[in-house]
């Protein structure tokens, strides 16, 4: 499963994520930050697919994505099919 971190301080609440992520992966929370932003929260992170369009949108660098590494082997070099 992919994950996306939020850093919650880092967030002003513009909610461009919200807008950017194809698969509806987060949502305004009902919490707020110690600057009095309401925050950004991850709501259906198993529909992740690792995008990464939200953390490209944040103009304050408060999302980061991790991608799980496939489970697929890769083929040896020189190999033919």
């Amino acid at each position: 499963m992919h994950h996306v971190l939020i850093n919650e301080e880092r967030c002003k609440g513009c909610l461009l994520c919200t807008v950017a992520c194809p698969k509806e992966v987060l949502a305004q929370s009902g919490r707020f930050n110690q600057q009095g932003y309401k925050v950004v929260e991850v709501v259906h992170q198993d529909d992740c697919t690792a995008c990464a369009a939200c953390a490209r949108i944040c103009p304050d660098f408060a999302i980061r994505v991790f991608r799980k590494k496939s489970s697929k082997p890769k083929g040896a070099k020189g190999e033919q099919a």
